[in-house]
């Protein structure tokens, strides 16, 4: 019977980081079902859901930690029940950007929260603006909603939810190609 493990990783970046982790999971035989790998100024970041029998999930769970800490990387794993893909009914893009402010975060993923949508993706990035020295935040969510939703509505409260925290933006449904083209990317 097939098993899962999450499996994080963390730690400053260098070359090879990858190879070494992929052999060592390839030896084990198990397979790497999902994975998101980013850098973060020097720090290297990986999350992966394996899946193999019972005896190379042991095994990965027993040699990875070894080879983390002689790369001197961070390592947390979970086993876990099946993974499946999510079901993404319905998608949208939440984007926003304004002054850098404490609470922001908070208040948007509240919003998402009390209405049970799920955030499905979740990327921020915050710069300095050379004129002003002032920091600038821009974040970028996708969110699932079931097919259900008011769309109306929901873009309706989040454009008052970002005038309230004076931010600008735009919610954009996914499932509408023709607004969709228009959307700018990263």
């Amino acid at each position: 019977m097939k098993q899962q493990l999450i499996v994080t990783i963390l730690g400053t970046d260098r070359s090879g980081i990858l190879s070494e982790i992929s052999s060592l999971v390839s030896e084990t035989r198990c397979n790497i079902l999902d994975s998101r790998q980013a850098i973060y100024g020097k720090e290297f970041s990986l999350t992966m859901i394996l899946e193999g029998d019972h005896t190379a999930i042991t095994k990965t769970e027993c040699l990875l930690p070894p080879l983390c800490q002689r790369l001197d990387l961070l390592s947390m794993m979970k086993r876990t029940s099946h993974h499946e893909k999510q079901n993404l009914e319905h998608l949208f893009d939440v984007e926003f950007t304004g002054a850098d402010a404490e609470g922001q975060i908070k208040a948007v993923t509240g919003f998402f929260a009390e209405r049970q949508l799920s955030i499905s993706a979740f990327r921020q990035r915050v710069s300095t603006d050379s004129d002003s020295g002032q920091q600038t935040m821009r974040c970028k969510f996708v969110v699932n909603a079931s097919t259900e939703i008011d769309f109306a509505q929901l873009q309706s409260d989040v454009m008052a939810l970002f005038d309230s925290l004076s931010l600008s933006g735009k919610v954009v449904d996914k499932s509408n190609k023709e607004s969709y083209e228009n959307a700018t990317g990263w």
